[in-house]
């Protein structure tokens, strides 16, 4: 891992040489999968049906259903007509399916950045404001390029296929900040829990250094916050959150709000109404428990303090 990135030198952030959608593809591929099945049932069609149609196979179909990949404008187009689509509903599922078919930035790290960052990535594009809360580590948003590198070596001490490339996917890491925190972009607020100060397998120095990193961006960032919740918050009755999540809302208020919950191998995307409104819930009691963000602040750096006098006495 040396050899591709040295310690000693950080990775510069890439040229800003692309176009920054407006809106999220992502979030606008499961609106138009919503919009193409509902027109079809509402037709009496079945998708074998559409798909002879227009000729394409019923995977096809199938995946422009479901938000499985990039439409072809085209195809849509030919949807639209068999279906008898005109007027303003044409243009707009035209507009849903153009806004769906953008690309941006991080395709052209494609899998070498990950498939999960990749899609973080995709959402914060577009969206207006991020609610989180962070379970088992730092934010990708402040980690730094050396927290991220001892996190590679983490999964390449595991022995296990990373799926991604390591350099590429710090270089994606510092695109995705920078576009992030751009003028305009999105408000964030992130629920870190206590645990992850406690228990990351990360060396002391790293840890202390990615601390003290967080405190710095989070206290330039106005529109960043962090609040911690300590191990020992009472929180009021309720569930306890089984994993980490991300709460998305968007600018347009058709594009519905969005949950990310993460679990060890895949996420699960929730858009029904019900789901999304148990994680808000979810995320009000777990804030009402959380250290004010000044006091949040004080922790990491103390944290970030006790840390390097540990790593003194390590060495």
């Amino acid at each position: 891992m040396d050899a591709l990135i040295p310690r000693q030198r950080r990775p510069r952030p890439p040229a800003r040489s692309w176009r920054s959608p407006v809106t999220s593809p992502f979030v606008r591929r499961r609106r138009l999968a919503t919009e193409l099945r509902t027109l079809r049932e509402q037709h009496g069609m079945t998708a074998d049906d559409l798909a002879r149609r227009i000729y394409r196979s019923r995977m096809t179909v199938s995946k422009l259903e479901n938000a499985r990949c990039r439409p072809d404008v085209g195809d849509i187009v030919k949807i639209m007509k068999v279906l008898g689509i005109t007027g303003g509903k044409f243009d707009e599922i035209f507009k849903i399916a153009c806004d769906a078919a953008e690309r941006g930035w991080w395709d052209a790290y494609g899998d070498a950045m990950g498939a999960r960052q990749r899609m973080y990535a995709d959402i914060e594009s577009g969206a207006a404001t991020i609610r989180g809360y962070n379970q088992m580590s730092i934010p990708g948003l402040v980690q730094s390029p050396e927290f991220v590198q001892a996190l590679i070596d983490l999964d390449l001490a595991e022995g296990s296929e990373i799926g991604y490339v390591p350099e590429r996917t710090i270089q994606a890491r510092l695109q995705r900040q920078q576009t992030f925190f751009r003028p305009g972009g999105p408000t964030a607020e992130i629920v870190l829990d206590e645990f992850v100060l406690k228990r990351l397998a990360v060396p002391a120095a790293t840890m202390a250094s990615q601390l003290r990193h967080t405190v710095d961006v989070v206290s330039r960032q106005p529109h960043f916050t962090i609040l911690v919740l300590p191990l020992d918050a009472r929180l009021s009755p309720g569930r306890l959150p089984p994993s980490t999540y991300v709460m998305y809302t968007f600018p347009d208020p058709v594009d519905r709000p969005m949950v990310v919950a993460e679990n060890a191998n895949t996420d699960l995307v929730h858009t029904v109404p019900g789901e999304v409104a148990k994680y808000e819930r979810l995320h009000d009691r777990l804030r009402q428990a959380t250290l004010p963000a000044l006091e949040s602040l004080s922790l990491l750096a103390d944290t970030a303090d006790r840390l390097s006098e540990q790593a003194g006495y390590d060495t």
